[in-house]
Protein backbone atom coordinates (compact mmCIF):
# COMPACT_ATOMS: atom_id res chain seq x y z
CA UNK A 1 0.00 0.00 0.00
CA UNK A 2 1.26 3.47 -0.88
CA UNK A 3 0.08 7.05 -0.57
CA UNK A 4 -0.07 8.80 -3.93
CA UNK A 5 1.12 12.17 -2.63
CA UNK A 6 4.30 10.54 -1.27
CA UNK A 7 5.21 9.00 -4.64
CA UNK A 8 7.16 10.63 -7.45
CA UNK A 9 5.64 10.94 -10.91
CA UNK A 10 8.09 8.31 -12.16
CA UNK A 11 6.96 5.86 -9.46
CA UNK A 12 3.33 6.48 -10.38
CA UNK A 13 4.10 5.97 -14.05
CA UNK A 14 5.71 2.62 -13.30
CA UNK A 15 3.08 1.37 -10.85
CA UNK A 16 -0.19 2.69 -12.28
CA UNK A 17 -0.88 0.00 -14.87
CA UNK A 18 -1.20 -2.70 -12.22
CA UNK A 19 -2.39 -0.51 -9.35
CA UNK A 20 -5.80 0.40 -7.99
CA UNK A 21 -6.10 3.99 -6.79
CA UNK A 22 -8.49 4.73 -3.93
CA UNK A 23 -9.92 8.23 -3.62
CA UNK A 24 -11.26 9.26 -0.18
CA UNK A 25 -14.34 11.46 -0.49
CA UNK A 26 -15.38 13.52 2.51
CA UNK A 27 -16.50 16.88 3.86
CA UNK A 28 -15.18 19.53 6.19
CA UNK A 29 -18.16 20.14 8.44
CA UNK A 30 -19.44 20.27 12.02
CA UNK A 31 -19.40 16.95 13.89
CA UNK A 32 -20.78 17.76 17.30
CA UNK A 33 -18.87 19.55 20.06
CA UNK A 34 -16.51 16.60 20.50
CA UNK A 35 -15.14 15.78 17.03
CA UNK A 36 -13.08 17.84 14.57
CA UNK A 37 -14.39 19.32 11.35
CA UNK A 38 -12.19 16.84 9.48
CA UNK A 39 -13.97 13.78 10.92
CA UNK A 40 -15.23 12.58 7.53
CA UNK A 41 -11.77 13.09 6.06
CA UNK A 42 -10.23 10.92 8.79
CA UNK A 43 -12.80 8.19 8.20
CA UNK A 44 -12.58 8.25 4.40
CA UNK A 45 -8.78 8.13 4.38
CA UNK A 46 -8.71 5.27 6.89
CA UNK A 47 -11.38 3.46 4.88
CA UNK A 48 -9.31 3.83 1.71
CA UNK A 49 -6.19 2.57 3.49
CA UNK A 50 -8.08 -0.45 4.81
CA UNK A 51 -9.46 -1.04 1.33
CA UNK A 52 -6.02 -0.90 -0.25
CA UNK A 53 -4.72 -3.50 2.18
CA UNK A 54 -7.78 -5.70 1.67
CA UNK A 55 -7.28 -5.58 -2.09
CA UNK A 56 -3.61 -6.51 -1.78
CA UNK A 57 -4.53 -9.43 0.47
CA UNK A 58 -6.77 -10.69 -2.35
CA UNK A 59 -4.00 -10.67 -4.90
CA UNK A 60 -4.20 -7.18 -6.36
CA UNK A 61 -0.70 -5.88 -6.99
CA UNK A 62 -0.89 -2.49 -5.29
CA UNK A 63 -3.40 -0.21 -3.62
CA UNK A 64 -2.58 3.50 -3.82
CA UNK A 65 -4.43 5.95 -1.55
CA UNK A 66 -4.96 9.37 -3.11
CA UNK A 67 -5.23 12.67 -1.22
CA UNK A 68 -8.85 13.13 -0.08
CA UNK A 69 -11.49 15.33 -1.60
CA UNK A 70 -12.62 17.27 1.46
CA UNK A 71 -14.83 20.12 0.24
CA UNK A 72 -18.26 19.15 -1.07
CA UNK A 73 -21.97 19.88 -0.51
CA UNK A 74 -22.57 20.07 3.25
CA UNK A 75 -25.67 22.24 3.48
CA UNK A 76 -27.12 20.39 6.46
CA UNK A 77 -24.23 21.63 8.61
CA UNK A 78 -23.97 25.06 7.01
CA UNK A 79 -25.29 26.82 10.11
CA UNK A 80 -22.28 25.74 12.17
CA UNK A 81 -18.99 27.69 12.05
CA UNK A 82 -16.22 26.03 10.08
CA UNK A 83 -18.39 24.00 7.74
CA UNK A 84 -17.21 24.33 4.13
CA UNK A 85 -19.96 23.67 1.59
CA UNK A 86 -19.65 23.65 -2.21
CA UNK A 87 -22.44 23.62 -4.74
CA UNK A 88 -23.26 20.17 -6.16
CA UNK A 89 -22.21 21.30 -9.64
CA UNK A 90 -18.80 22.44 -8.39
CA UNK A 91 -18.26 19.23 -6.45
CA UNK A 92 -19.21 17.11 -9.46
CA UNK A 93 -16.83 19.03 -11.72
CA UNK A 94 -13.94 18.63 -9.27
CA UNK A 95 -14.64 14.90 -8.94
CA UNK A 96 -14.73 14.36 -12.70
CA UNK A 97 -11.44 16.19 -13.12
CA UNK A 98 -9.85 14.10 -10.36
CA UNK A 99 -11.13 10.80 -11.77
CA UNK A 100 -9.96 11.65 -15.27
CA UNK A 101 -6.53 12.63 -13.94
CA UNK A 102 -6.18 9.15 -12.45
CA UNK A 103 -7.45 7.63 -15.70
CA UNK A 104 -4.88 9.55 -17.75
CA UNK A 105 -2.16 8.45 -15.33
CA UNK A 106 -2.95 4.88 -16.33
CA UNK A 107 -4.46 3.41 -13.18
CA UNK A 108 -6.28 0.16 -13.85
CA UNK A 109 -9.21 1.10 -11.61
CA UNK A 110 -10.34 4.01 -9.43
CA UNK A 111 -12.25 3.30 -6.21
CA UNK A 112 -14.16 5.94 -4.25
CA UNK A 113 -14.10 5.57 -0.47
CA UNK A 114 -16.90 7.83 0.70
CA UNK A 115 -17.54 8.86 4.32
CA UNK A 116 -19.94 11.80 3.85
CA UNK A 117 -23.62 10.90 3.67
CA UNK A 118 -25.25 14.18 2.67
CA UNK A 119 -27.69 13.36 -0.18
CA UNK A 120 -26.43 16.21 -2.37
CA UNK A 121 -22.88 14.95 -1.96
CA UNK A 122 -23.82 11.38 -2.86
CA UNK A 123 -25.75 12.65 -5.87
CA UNK A 124 -22.70 14.59 -7.02
CA UNK A 125 -20.55 11.45 -6.61
CA UNK A 126 -22.94 9.37 -8.69
CA UNK A 127 -23.08 12.05 -11.39
CA UNK A 128 -19.31 12.39 -11.44
CA UNK A 129 -18.78 8.63 -11.61
CA UNK A 130 -21.27 8.38 -14.48
CA UNK A 131 -19.49 11.09 -16.47
CA UNK A 132 -16.06 9.59 -15.85
CA UNK A 133 -17.23 6.14 -16.91
CA UNK A 134 -18.67 7.59 -20.11
CA UNK A 135 -15.23 9.08 -20.78
CA UNK A 136 -13.54 5.70 -20.36
CA UNK A 137 -12.47 5.59 -16.73
CA UNK A 138 -12.98 2.37 -14.76
CA UNK A 139 -14.56 3.49 -11.48
CA UNK A 140 -15.99 1.56 -8.53
CA UNK A 141 -18.21 3.37 -6.04
CA UNK A 142 -19.95 1.31 -3.35
CA UNK A 143 -22.57 3.60 -1.83
CA UNK A 144 -22.63 2.60 1.84
CA UNK A 145 -26.02 4.24 2.33
CA UNK A 146 -27.58 1.54 0.12
CA UNK A 147 -27.93 -2.24 0.10
CA UNK A 148 -26.06 -4.51 0.24
CA UNK A 149 -23.30 -2.45 1.82
CA UNK A 150 -25.34 -0.62 4.49
CA UNK A 151 -26.53 -3.92 5.95
CA UNK A 152 -22.96 -4.80 6.94
CA UNK A 153 -22.53 -1.76 9.17
CA UNK A 154 -23.56 -1.05 12.75
CA UNK A 155 -27.08 -0.82 14.16
CA UNK A 156 -26.62 2.90 14.81
CA UNK A 157 -25.55 3.47 11.22
CA UNK A 158 -28.58 1.59 9.91
CA UNK A 159 -30.89 3.61 12.18
CA UNK A 160 -29.86 6.85 10.47
CA UNK A 161 -28.94 8.44 13.81
CA UNK A 162 -25.26 8.32 13.07
CA UNK A 163 -23.74 11.72 12.39
CA UNK A 164 -20.93 12.22 14.95
CA UNK A 165 -22.52 9.45 17.01
CA UNK A 166 -21.17 6.08 18.10
CA UNK A 167 -20.32 4.96 14.56
CA UNK A 168 -18.21 7.93 13.50
CA UNK A 169 -16.81 8.74 16.94
CA UNK A 170 -15.53 5.17 17.30
CA UNK A 171 -13.55 5.43 14.06
CA UNK A 172 -11.96 8.73 15.07
CA UNK A 173 -11.11 7.24 18.48
CA UNK A 174 -9.33 4.42 16.64
CA UNK A 175 -7.55 6.62 14.11
CA UNK A 176 -6.98 9.99 15.77
CA UNK A 177 -7.79 9.78 19.50
CA UNK A 178 -5.83 12.99 20.02
CA UNK A 179 -8.58 14.89 18.16
CA UNK A 180 -11.50 13.60 20.24
CA UNK A 181 -12.59 16.01 22.98
CA UNK A 182 -12.96 13.16 25.43
CA UNK A 183 -14.13 15.19 28.41
CA UNK A 184 -17.02 16.46 26.27
CA UNK A 185 -17.77 13.16 24.53
CA UNK A 186 -18.39 11.16 27.70
CA UNK A 187 -20.98 13.65 28.89
CA UNK A 188 -23.02 13.93 25.70
CA UNK A 189 -26.64 12.87 25.97
CA UNK A 190 -28.00 10.32 23.48
CA UNK A 191 -29.72 11.80 20.45
CA UNK A 192 -31.71 8.99 18.81
CA UNK A 193 -33.26 11.28 16.18
CA UNK A 194 -32.82 9.66 12.78
CA UNK A 195 -31.15 12.04 10.37
CA UNK A 196 -32.11 9.87 7.42
CA UNK A 197 -35.78 9.94 8.45
CA UNK A 198 -35.59 13.72 8.79
CA UNK A 199 -34.08 14.04 5.32
CA UNK A 200 -36.90 11.96 3.85
CA UNK A 201 -39.36 14.22 5.68
CA UNK A 202 -37.90 17.25 3.93
CA UNK A 203 -35.80 18.71 6.76
CA UNK A 204 -32.89 20.65 5.32
CA UNK A 205 -30.60 21.37 8.29
CA UNK A 206 -29.20 19.54 11.29
CA UNK A 207 -31.09 21.95 13.53
CA UNK A 208 -34.42 21.19 11.86
CA UNK A 209 -33.65 17.47 11.93
CA UNK A 210 -33.23 17.48 15.70
CA UNK A 211 -29.48 17.93 15.99
CA UNK A 212 -28.93 21.36 17.57
CA UNK A 213 -25.32 20.45 18.44
CA UNK A 214 -24.59 18.78 15.09
CA UNK A 215 -24.62 15.21 16.35
CA UNK A 216 -27.04 12.30 16.10
CA UNK A 217 -26.72 8.97 17.87
CA UNK A 218 -24.80 7.83 20.91
CA UNK A 219 -21.27 9.26 20.99
CA UNK A 220 -20.78 8.44 24.68
CA UNK A 221 -20.97 4.72 23.78
CA UNK A 222 -18.17 4.92 21.23
CA UNK A 223 -15.03 2.79 21.60
CA UNK A 224 -11.80 2.51 19.66
CA UNK A 225 -12.39 -1.24 19.39
CA UNK A 226 -15.65 -0.65 17.53
CA UNK A 227 -13.85 1.83 15.29
CA UNK A 228 -11.22 -0.71 14.31
CA UNK A 229 -13.88 -3.28 13.47
CA UNK A 230 -15.84 -0.72 11.46
CA UNK A 231 -12.74 0.14 9.45
CA UNK A 232 -12.11 -3.53 8.75
CA UNK A 233 -15.65 -3.87 7.41
CA UNK A 234 -15.39 -0.68 5.34
CA UNK A 235 -12.14 -1.93 3.80
CA UNK A 236 -13.77 -5.27 2.97
CA UNK A 237 -16.70 -3.44 1.37
CA UNK A 238 -14.33 -1.61 -0.96
CA UNK A 239 -12.50 -4.82 -1.87
CA UNK A 240 -15.74 -6.74 -2.39
CA UNK A 241 -17.08 -3.96 -4.63
CA UNK A 242 -13.95 -4.02 -6.79
CA UNK A 243 -14.11 -7.80 -7.16
CA UNK A 244 -17.83 -7.61 -7.99
CA UNK A 245 -17.24 -4.92 -10.62
CA UNK A 246 -14.32 -6.83 -12.11
CA UNK A 247 -16.39 -9.99 -12.32
CA UNK A 248 -19.42 -8.28 -13.80
CA UNK A 249 -21.47 -7.54 -10.70
CA UNK A 250 -23.22 -4.28 -9.90
CA UNK A 251 -22.10 -2.04 -7.02
CA UNK A 252 -23.84 1.26 -7.67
Amino acid sequence: MKYLAEMTFAEVQEAAKEAVVLLPAAATEAHGPHLPLMTDVIIARAMATAGARALESRGFTLGVVAPPLQWTPAAYAAGFPGTMSLSPATATAVLVDALMSFHRAGFSRIVIANAHLDPAHIASLNEGVSRAREAGAVVTFPDITRKPWALRLTDEFKSGACHAGQFETSVVMAERPDLVRESIRVGLEPNPASLSDAIRAGKATFEAAGGPEAYFGFPAKATAEEGLETLRILGEILADAVVSDRDGGVTA
